[in-house]
């Protein structure tokens, strides 16, 4: 049975940098429901653009809490 997991990310691309270079490998977040959720950053690297991360996502993982997939659903 996958879990979908609902969440709002707002990263500056210069923070985001951090995340590439390497010095941090995971991005926690709240979801909504209030619970957190950690996964690696290079999960985001697709949604990169010029101004960071913006917007909601929705993460899918297996049964072993394993990430599937992530996917923005707006900005």
């Amino acid at each position: 049975m996958f879990q979908r997991m609902r969440f709002r990310l707002a990263i500056s691309a210069e923070r985001y940098l951090r995340y590439y270079r390497g010095r941090a490998r995971s991005v926690q977040a709240v979801l909504e429901d209030g619970r957190q959720v950690r996964f690696p950053a290079s999960a985001l690297r697709p949604f990169v653009t010029h101004e960071g991360i913006h917007g909601c996502f929705e993460l899918t993982l297996d049964e072993r809490n394993r990430l599937l997939g992530l996917r923005r659903l707006s900005e």
